[in-house]
């Protein structure tokens, strides 16, 4: 509907050639929002104040141009100055059944932009290391970003999924080795597990289904002979970095890989499982091994190189990030050759660009604060824009229980994982809880609001909302009442109860809603106007009867309840959350 408002000043300001010039960079949509306060219309622009400066002239005396040039419309009431230039936009009935009736024909399309050709965006969001479940924080990265992917999509561009498998690198080995060490112990090969080993239950469960046929069984002594202690006072990094070595010098570097492998396929198939069932689908596991293995990292380096934007010290070869606006030059190879984790980060964005993607959304953890910088860097550095990545932050999650908190540890083993969470307070509370608040704020997730059956529980009171319409049209049916929604159109005009009006206003809201979190990456948005949304209906519903004896009436009423249920469908199923028809 603000699009109505826009149009209107738009061909007005076109006729106005003393104002065209100094409106022809303005986009006047931008110019137009919804009023505070219903008492000074629906929709108020301030674009006679914009363009006070530029044309010298008095803003209230351009209003009063303005809207000498506006083209009569039907779904305009009125038109008002307020202020020191303001132009309030007050619309007709006829505007608000125009838009129920373009609910009700849409359906689920309803809010939905036009496709738009570019840019292609890549979104890249979880990425956990595969070292074991996926636990609650994940969970909120998977909900949030499954849920900005939604919004895109509706807003109209093209997105494509990623999920980056970090299959590569020391915590692999750890990996590796903390299943070996449980595999041993099956053997009757008592060795001590190293304290920051992977402990969970999970470890011991892919130790017993590795596939031992080549794996060689040695005794304790000849895993502990010469290894550093694991004693309180000792360097924990050195005693599992010693264990790790030395299972690749007793099963052989493809004997650890086997195991490596086993471990990392096992724990990325659960990842994959719990995903899916939570909502949650990729359309790339681009793993992190691939970049070795196809020499994309060396493809990367060679370019940098080539543009002279490598250089030698101390026995490492550094890239000057500090040129391009990072804080500080980074390590690209190390004095032993070895490539960095940044290495490889810069080569796996060189790879999204040339996979053909205009913009880059990575989706990563709150301690990551650092890592914008340094990777436009590196894509400036190769030719591409640093502007076209974006980073988003998610914050922690602090998972509560009958009031206590809960710890979480992916070493230890003592976490909840998603998978538990799930089965607690079921995929549409989790989904909706992970996105209740903005990705840059903490989330403390309550358990028992989550459960519960009432109208605390956001969740629940919206769906409850969804229900009750299904259930008014049920009623309709066992009181044998036909209706035809094709024709109840036209009886709009029996809607004037302010409650009615109150609902046809907040349904209008919802493209504008998708468009504001879908630009600012913000499902909050949306989870507050459902929220107001289901209230507005639940008011709605206290208020009148609904299957009224006056056809036309009843028809109109009909008509209202049947657009609040397709927009709450659509902004649940936007957030990955059922609309269920009973409660």
């Amino acid at each position: 509907m603000k699009q109505i408002v826009a149009t209107l000043v738009n061909d007005a300001l076109a006729r106005l050639t003393d104002f065209a010039d100094a409106a022809a960079d303005l986009s006047i949509e931008t110019t137009v929002e919804r009023t505070r306060d219903p008492d000074h219309g629906d929709f108020t622009t301030n674009i006679a104040m914009r363009l006070a400066k530029p044309t010298r002239k008095n803003p209230r005396e351009i209003a009063a141009g303005i809207i000498a040039a506006l083209d009569d419309s039907k779904l305009i009431e009125k038109i008002e100055i307020a202020g020191p230039g303001f132009i309030n936009f007050y619309l007709s009935a006829a505007a608000f059944h125009a838009e129920l009736r373009t609910i009700v024909s849409d359906g689920e399309k309803y809010g939905r932009a036009k496709p738009k050709d570019s840019p292609k965006i890549l979104l890249e969001f979880i990425s956990a290391n595969p070292t074991g479940p996926l636990h609650v924080g994940h969970g909120r990265h998977a909900a949030y970003g499954a849920t900005v992917g939604n919004l895109l999509e509706a807003a109209g561009y093209c997105v494509h999924r990623e999920y980056y498998v970090n299959d590569a690198g020391r915590q692999m080995d750890i990996l590796g080795a903390s299943v070996w060490l449980r595999w041993l112990g099956s053997k009757g090969v008592e060795v001590p597990f190293p304290e920051n080993g992977y402990r969970g239950a999970y470890i011991r469960d892919i130790a017993e289904d590795i596939d031992t046929e080549n794996l060689v069984t040695p005794t304790a002594d000849d895993v502990l002979r010469d290894l550093p202690a694991d004693a309180p006072e000792s360097d924990k990094e050195i005693y599992i970095d010693a264990l790790v070595a030395r299972a690749k010098a007793l099963q052989g570097e493809d004997g650890f890989d086997h195991i490596r492998q086993q471990a990392l396929d096992s724990i990325r198939d659960d990842i994959e499982d719990d995903l899916t069932e939570f909502g949650v689908t990729f359309d790339t596991w681009f793993s992190e091994q691939s970049l070795t293995k196809t020499g994309r990292i060396d493809d990367a380096l060679t370019l940098l190189e080539k543009r002279g934007l490598l250089y030698k010290k101390d026995g490492a070869t550094w890239f000057p990030a500090s040129n391009f606006g990072d804080e500080k030059d980074r390590v690209v190879v190390r004095e032993n050759g070895a490539k960095t984790y940044f290495a490889s980060d810069i080569a796996y964005h060189f790879d999204k660009r040339e996979r053909g993607f205009d913009y880059l959304i990575d989706i990563l953890g709150a301690d990551h604060h650092g890592y914008l910088a340094r990777l436009r860097a590196g894509l400036g550095a190769m030719g591409y824009q640093g502007d076209d990545l974006e980073v988003q932050l998610v914050q922690f999650v602090t998972l509560y229980r009958n009031g206590e908190k809960m710890q979480m540890s992916t070493r230890s083993g003592e976490f909840d994982t998603l998978r538990e969470l799930r089965a607690e307070v079921g995929n549409d509370a989790a989904r909706f809880y992970y996105v209740m608040r903005s990705n840059n704020q903490h989330l403390d997730f309550d358990l028992d609001i989550a459960k519960s059956q009432s109208n605390d529980n956001p969740v629940f009171y919206i769906q409850y909302a969804h229900a009750r319409i299904a259930s008014v049209f049920r009623q309709l049916t066992e009181k044998s009442l036909g209706w035809d929604p094709s024709g109840s159109g036209a009886q709009l005009g029996q809607l004037r109860e302010p409650q009615e009006k109150t609902l046809m206003t907040s349904l209008s809201r919802y493209p504008e809603v998708l468009e504001l979190a879908a630009n600012n990456r913000a499902p909050q948005h949306l989870v507050h106007y459902l929220r107001d949304l289901a209230n507005d209906f639940h008011t709605y519903y206290n208020a009148h009867t609904f299957i009224v004896d006056d056809e036309s009436l009843r028809n109109a009423r009909l008509y209202l309840i049947l657009a609040t249920r397709t927009v709450i469908a659509n902004g649940l199923h936007m957030l990955g959350v059922s609309a269920p028809n009973k409660m």
